[in-house]
């Protein structure tokens, strides 16, 4: 099968600063990528590239075999390419049905031969609930959350664009272990739904934990790609979080 998301020497600069410098990537259909590095590496401005929030300033990105280096980001999310975020920012006057409602209405229903009807829709969005665990809390207010609740709203909110590609940024930081394993299991739970997920996060034991598949980026640069205990032992990534 061809490539899910295919990208060929991506840069990007901000004046005289290599934010990316040639970053090549692969990303098959129904994988768990684990998209590592330390502060500064470029993790966020690759995600922001390829969801279209920055434009690359050389190299390409394909998408479902269709190239969409240009595409504005809600372009690109009507293709089947989300995100979440680190802080989540649903809309706090809705519940939370309402805000699923949303993606559903100008994501999914503006996809050409898509028309869902209302009443499917508030199926679907009390559905996308019940996969994260918030189904008793449908009508409440996002204020009403705890912070993982909130995690788990931004998951489902991303999911509610019926997304193939999903990625999933730092979902776990600032969690109780028991609640970084909360959301483990919705992330586990969506990849076997069949959406591709690329995680990006600090927490290594989550990372390896989810991974099959590990991506490593320092200063701008990938230095390793490959199966996660062996990335891990990659002497450049030992050095870049260890030191000499």
């Amino acid at each position: 099968m061809p490539p899910l998301l295919e990208v060929g020497g991506l840069g990007k600069r901000f004046g005289g600063f290599v934010a990316l410098g040639n970053i090549d990537l692969v990303v098959a259909s129904g994988e768990r990528l684990g998209l590592i590095g330390p502060n500064g590496s470029g993790k966020s401005t690759l995600v922001n590239c390829l969801c279209g929030a920055l434009h690359h300033d050389s190299g390409n990105i394909t998408f479902d075999g269709r190239a969409i280096d240009g595409l504005p980001a809600y372009q690109r999310t009507r293709l089947g390419l989300a995100r979440s975020f680190q802080l989540p920012k649903p809309f706090r006057s809705l519940n939370l049905v309402d805000n699923l409602r949303i993606p559903l209405l100008y994501t999914v229903n503006a996809r050409p031969g898509t028309r869902l009807s209302d009443g499917a829709i508030g199926e679907r969005c009390l559905a996308l609930l019940d996969d994260v665990g918030l189904a008793d809390k449908a009508a409440r207010l996002p204020r009403d959350l705890t912070q993982v609740e909130m995690r788990k709203l931004e998951l489902a909110r991303a999911v509610a664009s019926a997304p193939r590609l999903l990625f999933a940024d730092e979902t776990m930081a600032g969690l109780s272990p028991s609640e970084v394993e909360e959301i483990l299991v919705v992330l586990v739970r969506l990849n076997e739904q069949g959406i591709t997920i690329v995680l990006i996060e600090h927490i290594m034991r989550a990372v390896m934990s989810f991974s099959t598949r590990l991506v490593v980026l320092v200063a701008g640069q990938k230095i390793a790609d490959g199966a996660p205990q062996e990335a891990i032992r990659n002497p450049e990534v030992e050095r870049a979080y260890l030191g000499e």
